[in-house]
């Protein structure tokens, strides 16, 4: 017992803090991350189809998207999936794709049991999933579940 009392008091006086070097203030940022608000609201395009998407786009973020905040619980974002499946098919069915997936983005039932879930806790649904094109399903499912 008195060899424990001693190592207790030895440790303690031995790390103690000294009179000539002073604790510092540790800086402490509370901020929460935004790096999904930097984001490119130009209307640049080399066609009237760009040029619409890009505005449907921003009026996306500038009215759901920066209120909501980084909420979206797939990967990719909501917006990010508009523009791909616009790039995959055409205006019209990547619409039609966008306003699927935003009325599953507002189910909260059963989300585990139909999509797999990636590292960032995020659920995997890209619009290669939804296209009639077995070729871009297969090469996509390829990539990013067979590494």
């Amino acid at each position: 017992m008195r060899l424990a009392l001693l190592l207790i008091i030895f440790v303690s006086s031995a790390c103690s803090q000294t009179d000539w070097q002073r604790w510092k203030k540790e800086e402490i940022s509370y901020k929460i991350p935004d790096d999904y608000r930097k984001r490119e609201y130009s209307f640049v395009s080399e066609n009237i189809q760009e040029f619409l998407i890009k505005s449907l786009t921003n009026t996306y973020w500038f009215f759901i998207s920066d209120l909501d905040g980084d909420n979206c619980p797939f990967h990719p974002s909501c917006s990010a999936f508009l523009l791909e499946s616009v790039k995959e098919t055409n205006i019209l069915q990547g619409t039609l794709m966008f306003f699927d997936r935003f009325t599953r983005d507002m189910n909260l039932i059963d989300k585990k049991k139909h999509y797999p879930v990636i590292k960032n806790g995020r659920y995997f649904d890209p619009p290669a999933f939804y296209t009639l094109n077995s070729d871009t399903l297969i090469s996509n499912l390829s990539d990013n579940f067979l590494r």
